[in-house]
């Protein structure tokens, strides 16, 4: 199997942990850091379940549980990029699922430094350069925020155990 495989194979990769933008493993899916890095932090909530293909796919309970992570991992990523970043905004989060056929949702962080005509924006409407440029690429230069990500996951987790 290619090297690169896992990008065909998002949900099936992580479940072989091939999948290296794994973050965590958590009850309903799985976090996961982007591949494009031009939003230090970006980050996905990917399903476990590649036959699931919208949040009402899914019952109730199980529903609340994927919705409790996006909250989870939007909250880490906040935390995270927070302090990472004093130009860190805010978040927004979006189940969008026009291109995947998969239940995911999008984490994104926004920053003061974002040219100002883009802060109003959705972050779909940056250039094309933005999302296929070598130079924003996910790499090991990104180590440190997936590991800050990872750590205030688990510091949630924590918070959240009975």
């Amino acid at each position: 199997m290619d090297e690169e495989d896992w990008r065909h194979d998002r949900i099936g990769s992580a479940h072989r942990g091939a999948n290296p933008t794994v973050i965590r493993r958590l009850d309903a899916g799985f976090a996961v850091i982007g591949d494009r890095q031009f939003l230090p932090g970006y980050s996905v909530l990917l399903t476990d379940d590649p036959a699931v293909t919208r949040l009402s796919d899914l019952p109730r309970a199980r529903r609340a549980t994927y919705l409790a992570e996006v909250d989870r991992l939007a909250e880490a990523v906040e935390r995270a990029c927070a302090r990472l970043d004093p130009a860190f905004r805010r978040v927004n989060i979006e189940i969008l699922g026009n291109t995947d056929p998969y239940l995911h949702t999008h984490i994104w962080p926004r920053y003061d430094w974002e040219p100002a005509h883009r802060l109003p924006r959705p972050v779909w409407l940056y250039e094309e350069e933005y999302w296929r440029a070598e130079q924003h690429a996910l790499g090991t230069r990104h180590d440190a925020l997936r590991t800050a990500i990872g750590a205030e996951l688990d510091r949630l987790a924590l918070a959240d155990a009975p």
